[in-house]
C-alpha cells in the first residue's frame, strides 16, 4: 500500500493506494477560512496544513483499513505550489518514509492532474487499460496547460498561460462584480441563466497558431465594461448575461485551442482536469466539439478535479510499478517546478 500526501495550496489531503485502487482519499478544505480575505493567505494555509495533516492521515488510514506497518511506499507533492504549504506535506512524507524505511516518491502536482481523468469506477481505480494517447487540458485557478500525452508518464507541454490562468480570470472577474470567494463557481452558476451572446468580449490568442493562453486582457476588458456600464451591476438579468458572456469568451479559447492541438497531433482523445474542468459551460462545450469531431472525451470526476492526494498517489504507484527510481529523501520542494522539466 502507498500513502500519498498533497498540500500544495489550501487543501490538506491524504490517500491510500493499493495497486492502482484508491482505498481512501480524505480532503480537508480551507475555503471558508480564506473567504474572509478574498483569496488564499499562504501563512494561514501553512498553519492549517500543520493542524489538519495528523487527523487527515489517521482518517485516510482508517478508511483504507490499514496501519502504518502495512505501508510499502510514501508519496507527496514536491511542487509546484505555495512554498510553505509544500514544505509541510513534503517533510511529513519524507519523515514517514525515513521512519518506516520505505521508498519516497516526490510527484509533480500537474502530473497528478494530468492522469486524474483515468481514475474511474467504484472504488476509484486507475484504468490504464483504457488509456490512449491524448491532448490534456489542465485548467485551474493557477494554471492553464495543454499537454500532449503519448503514453502513461510520457508527455510534452504544448503551451501554457502567459499571465492570468483561466481560473484566475474567472475568480478576478467574479470579484469585480462583487461575488463571494471563490467566485468562479458562482459565476458559472449565474452564467447558466444568462445569454452568452449578450456582450462581446475578446478571445485572447484564440486565432494564434501556437498553444499559449492569456486572459489578463479579458479581465481588463470586463473592468472597463463595468466602468462604462455601471447599471449592469444593478440589473439581475443583465448581470447573468455578463457572466454568461465572460464564460463564453474563456471557454471558446480553451476549447478552440484544445481541439486544434488534437487535430495537429492526430490524436482521437481529449482529457481535462483541474478545478475549472468542473465548469458547466466548459464541460458542455468540450463534449459538443469532441462529439462533432468523433473524439473521445475523458474528464476527471468532480471529486478529483480539485487538489487531492489520490491523483498524486496514482502517479507514484505507476512510477513504482514501472520500476522507476524513488526520489531522494533530502529532495527540496520545487515551488516553480515546470511540468516539462520532469
Amino acid at each position: 500500500m502507498l500513502l500519498a500526501i498533497e498540500t500544495s495550496c489550501d487543501e490538506t489531503s491524504v490517500a491510500v493506494i493499493r495497486e492502482g485502487v484508491v482505498l481512501s482519499n480524505v480532503v480537508a478544505s480551507q475555503i471558508r477560512m480564506h473567504a474572509e480575505y478574498g483569496g488564499v493567505v499562504p501563512e494561514l494555509a501553512t498553519r492549517e496544513h500543520l493542524r489538519n495533516l495528523p487527523p487527515v492521515t489517521r482518517a485516510a488510514l482508517s478508511q483504507a483499513g490499514c496501519r502504518s506497518a502495512d505501508l510499502t511506499a510514501i508519496a507527496g507533492t514536491l511542487g509546484p505550489g505555495l512554498p510553505q504549504a509544500l514544505m509541510i506535506g513534503t517533510r511529513a512524507a519524507q519523515s514517514l518514509a525515513f521512519a518506516l524505511n520505505l521508498p519516497y516518491y516526490g510527484v509533480h502536482h500537474h502530473e497528478g492532474h494530468l492522469y486524474s481523468p483515468w481514475i474511474d469506477h467504484s472504488p476509484p481505480t486507475a484504468d490504464w487499460d483504457r488509456f490512449e494517447p491524448n491532448i490534456s487540458l489542465i485548467v485551474s485557478g493557477g494554471h492553464t496547460l495543454l499537454v500532449h500525452v503519448t503514453s502513461p508518464l510520457a508527455h510534452s507541454v504544448l503551451g501554457g498561460t502567459l499571465d492570468d490562468a483561466a481560473g484566475e480570470c474567472f475568480d478576478k472577474v467574479a470579484k469585480l462584480i462583487g461575488l463571494a470567494y471563490p467566485g468562479g463557481p458562482i459565476l458559472d452558476r449565474l452564467a447558466e441563466q444568462g445569454d452568452p451572446k449578450a456582450y462581446k468580449f475578446p478571445r485572447p490568442l484564440k486565432n494564434k497558431p501556437d498553444f499559449e493562453f492569456s486572459f489578463s486582457g479579458l479581465k481588463t476588458s470586463v473592468r472597463y465594461f463595468l466602468r462604462d456600464n455601471p447599471a449592469v451591476m444593478e440589473d439581475d438579468a443583465r448581470l447573468k448575461d455578463l457572466c454568461a458572456s465572460v464564460r463564453a469568451a474563456i471557454v471558446d479559447v480553451l476549447v478552440t485551442k484544445t481541439l486544434r492541438a488534437a487535430r495537429e497531433k492526430n490524436v482521437r482523445c481529449v482529457t481535462s482536469s483541474g478545478g475549472v474542468s468542473c465548469n458547466a459551460g466548459l464541460r458542455r462545450e468540450l463534449k459538443l466539439q469532441c462529439d462533432r469531431e468523433g473524439i473521445r472525451l475523458q474528464i476527471a470526476t468532480a471529486g478529483l478535479c480539485t487538489d487531492n492526494a489520490a491523483m498524486i498517489g496514482i502517479v507514484a504507484d505507476k512510477r513504482r510499478a514501472q520500476g522507476l527510481a524513488p526520489t531522494p529523501l533530502d529532495a527540496e520542494v520545487k515551488p516553480g517546478w515546470q511540468l516539462d522539466a520532469i
